[in-house]
């Protein structure tokens, strides 16, 4: 029986939590962007359409406002004491932001890292096609990868593919920078090439 009162009151400790989670999201979610008549807001920060700063005003006088200019009362910072809502064109105001959104989006480009490999003995015209596609991969803005696995007694050449790592990174130089010089990991030389800034940004 105590097992089972323990048991119940856990339980109910944990509905009740669930609750309180969504209950907090909700009005978070419904706070966001009310406009006009949703304001519940008795007193209001209000910011005029050109952005002149009107004071703190009543809800009513609020609205009155918005609608002599036959604009629309947004609140755009629920959280802050008092609210701060701003006459404007709400329409033109979600297209704006849909804008904004989806330019930063184009922008947020995750870098990846992609992946060259070479070999010891590799030839000088094979250095500059894998190094085209990694000038390729670069101009994307990725990194790049380069791997030379040495292969049974082509350790005992180490100075060799150090030589193919510093032929490579002179001919990607234009686009990339070293990030990580040639490093030995395990029986692999591994060198990371990073995208150029460009300075004129």
């Amino acid at each position: 029986m105590v097992i089972f009162t323990i048991a119940f009151e856990l339980c109910l400790e944990r509905i009740f939590l669930i609750r309180l989670f969504f209950l907090r999201r909700c009005r978070a979610i419904s706070k966001e962007n009310l406009i006009n008549e949703e304001i519940r807001d008795k007193e209001l920060r209000v910011i005029d359409s050109d952005g002149t700063q009107l004071g703190i005003m009543s809800l009513e006088a609020a609205l009155e406002l918005a609608n002599e200019k036959k604009l629309d009362l947004v609140n755009i910072a629920p959280n802050a004491k008092p609210p701060v809502c701003k006459i404007l064109d709400y329409g033109k105001y979600r297209y704006e932001l849909q804008k904004r959104e989806k330019e930063a989006k184009k922008k947020q480009k995750t870098m990846q890292v992609k992946e060259i490999r070479l070999s010891t003995f590799i030839e000088e015209h094979d250095i500059t096609v894998k190094a085209n596609t990694a000038i390729k991969f670069l101009k994307e803005g990725d990194k790049v990868k380069v791997s030379l696995r040495f292969r049974g007694r082509e350790r005992d050449y180490a100075n060799k593919g150090l030589d193919v790592m510093k032929t490579f990174a002179q001919v990607v130089a234009e686009v990339g920078t070293v990030e990580k010089k040639p490093e030995f990991e395990g029986r692999s030389l591994i060198m990371v090439v990073a995208p150029k800034l460009d300075k004129d940004k």
